[in-house]
């Protein structure tokens, strides 16, 4: 398994794990502690684990945390996704840049977001699992959500979109939500 960093968003990395692959299929790594702490991240920081369904379409966020906020790695186990990060740290060189990812089964590479940073995606296959593993207990109270469509953000979404839950649908504009978020 290697570590790259990704160059849009500072703090964030792409583990990508090394597959065997035979006639029975493959196997690879997804998590290793060790590759982890290599780029300074604390391996043991991580205390929930969650995993999402969707189908062909659907959009999910963009999502993040107020407070202290959220940091996850992000793997899509299963199917395929467009993967979006928009770093809204305002003391960080990349504040207001985005990343686009494309994670699929069929490389399990497994994407470091950092806290304080917007997440989102796009379920391209007719059946998507992403596997979240996240840094601290969710609390439903510091959840923030930004709407997917913001025209500041331009986020080239890949489909339309079939469905997504009625929070992100009502989502307030970027800079809505940074207005709440700082009363």
């Amino acid at each position: 398994m290697k570590a790259t960093k990704v160059p849009e968003i500072t703090g964030a990395y792409l583990f990508e794990p090394t597959p065997y692959a035979d006639e029975r299929g493959f196997f690879c790594r997804t998590f290793d502690a060790d590759v982890v702490r290599s780029v300074g991240l604390d391996p043991d920081a991580f205390v929930q684990d969650s995993l999402s369904r969707s189908v062909r379409g659907v959009l999910r966020g963009l999502h993040l945390r107020s407070g202290s906020g959220e940091a996850k790695l992000v793997r899509c186990s299963y199917g395929r996704i467009f993967d979006v990060v928009v770093d809204l740290r305002t003391d960080s060189p990349t504040y207001r840049s985005r990343a686009f990812f494309e994670l699929s089964d069929e490389t399990q590479v497994t994407l470091y977001i950092p806290a304080g940073c917007a997440h989102g995606f796009q379920a391209l296959t007719e059946t998507a699992d992403v596997s979240y593993r996240i840094d601290r207990p969710h609390d439903p109270a510091e959840d923030v959500t930004i709407a997917f469509d913001d025209p500041e953000l331009a986020i080239p979404w890949p489909l339309p979109v079939t469905s997504m839950s009625q929070r992100d649908r009502e989502a307030p504009s970027l800079a809505e939500a940074q207005q709440q978020k700082e009363s």
